[in-house]
Formats: C-alpha cells, structure tokens, sequence
C-alpha cells in the first residue's frame, strides 16, 4: 500500500520536520509580534528537509554530498544574511498589512495564513533533494554533465545573489545615498540580482536531481517552476514593485533602463 511505502514515509519526515519549525517559529512570531521571522527561518526549512532525506536514504554518495554542501551553504548565508538585515526593524511592512486585512486573532490566524503555507511551500521547494536521493535505491549514475552544470549553476547563484545582497547593503549604510537608487555593482545590470541568483540556484539543483534519476525525476521541476513564479509573479519582483514608482520617482527611470530580472546591458535613458 502506498501508506506503507518507505519513500512515502522519508518525504512525510521531512515535510514533519518543517512543520515542526514552522510551528517554533510561528511561537516565536507571537511573542515578538513579528510575523517577518519566517523569511529568518523559511531557508532553514528546505535544508532540513534535505538533511531529512539523506539521513533515512542510502548513502547519498557523492551527488548527494554537493547538494547537501551546497544546501547548507545557501540556507546559511540566507538566513544570517536576512537576520542581520531585520534585527531591531520590526515586522516587514508585508506582513503588517497582511495583519492589518486579517484582524482580529492574526495571532492564531497566522499559524495557518502564514507559516503552514510556507511549510508546504517549503516542502515542495526540496523536491530536487528527495528525487535525487532516493534514486540511491536503484544504482543512481555517476556525476555527469547535468551534475557539473547544476553544482555550476547553484554555485552561480548562490555567489551572485551573495554579491547583490552585499553591494546593497553597504549602499544603504552610507547616509548620502538616503533617497537615492541603488544601480551600481551588479545592480547596474538587474533590478534584482538576489531573486535572478535565487532561481539559478533551484534550477541548478534541480539539473543536479536530473544528473541522479535521469528523466524519472522530472516531476521534481516543479522546485525551480514554483520558485520561479514566486519570484517574478508572487512575492518578489511585482509585490516589490507594484507601488514603488509612485513612492520613489526615480526609481521609475531605473525601470526605463535596467532590466527586471535576467541580468542585461543598461539601456539609454529614454530608450525603453
């Protein structure tokens, strides 16, 4: 019976585990009033899911280590990088209008409108970990171009949005740069080199997942497509900019001549 499945009972560990983070963190969000503690934790979840399954698999050999490596590399800086960059603000002003439109009881309403969707969310994102560990159980292949092109393409990613997140960060230090618009460095290039290096890393794990099951793990794509929609259609690029040209004008001529996301040359002002 597929309750009894073995595979079936390593994909639920994980997605237990996640729930179980989500619920600590939704604790915590109750305490501090501050729903934004999930983006903290929310890299956290994917990684230990993939932890999850290389503990209950077979050895995962050595495709496995590098997505495990490379897992935890990603999760780690995000979240230290997105802890630092929110300690002492307060609640994201996302989440403040989220709690705004669903008083009163956001506290408890949270629990499920928040942080149980960004456990499945999560879960669904570490398809490429559970699709190419468990093809350990049938004599996976071993590392091949789909791999070196994955471990490339994560590796890419994870440095580039490390580069944005950087550049940006120190641009918002310097007090003569309040008001102004960020378009140096590789921000020059794309108006959001974190969420461009973000999709390259789950396209690279998902080529990594590839390299291991071959074309049976092409259901794990659904990783990459949904971080993909998310970030361009969801919660990146036109959340953020939905309102944004009418609260920095200038920020509308930055529109008119850097691309949103695919990094490309700058345009001529007034070309667009």
């Amino acid at each position: 019976m597929l309750e009894s499945s073995p595979l079936l009972r390593v994909a639920l560990s994980g997605l237990a585990l996640i729930a179980t983070l989500a619920v600590l963190t939704w604790l915590a969000s109750v305490v501090r009033r501050d729903v934004s503690l999930v983006d903290r934790t929310w890299s956290v979840f994917i990684a230990s899911a993939a932890i999850v399954y290389a503990l209950l698999l077979p050895a995962p050999g050595e495709r496995g280590l590098w997505m495990l490596l490379l897992v935890v590399a990603w999760a780690s800086r995000l979240a230290v990088f997105i802890t630092r960059r929110n300690w002492g603000h307060g609640e994201d002003r996302r989440y403040q209008e989220i709690r705004a439109r669903n008083q009163p009881n956001f506290a408890f309403k949270s629990l499920y409108l928040v942080f149980a969707l960004q456990a499945v969310l999560a879960w669904t994102v570490s398809a490429p970990f559970f699709a190419a560990m468990s093809g350990s159980l049938t004599s996976a292949p071993p590392l091949g171009w789909f791999d070196a092109a994955g471990i490339a393409l994560t590796a890419f990613g994870i440095v580039f949005e490390a580069i944005g997140d950087a550049q940006m960060a120190i641009f918002k230090k310097d007090p003569n740069n309040k008001g102004q618009v960020m378009d140096r460095g590789v921000w020059r290039y794309t108006r959001h080199p974190n969420y461009f290096g973000e999709t390259c890393v789950w396209w690279g794990f998902w080529l990594m997942a590839l390299g291991g099951t071959g074309w049976a793990g092409m259901w794990s794509v659904v990783s990459p497509l949904l971080m993909t929609v998310l970030l361009l259609k969801v919660s990146g690029v036109s959340l953020l900019e939905k309102d944004i040209g009418e609260r920095r004008p200038a920020y509308r001529d930055y529109i008119a001549r850097t691309n949103a996301f695919v990094p490309g040359w700058p345009r001529r002002r007034g070309s667009a």
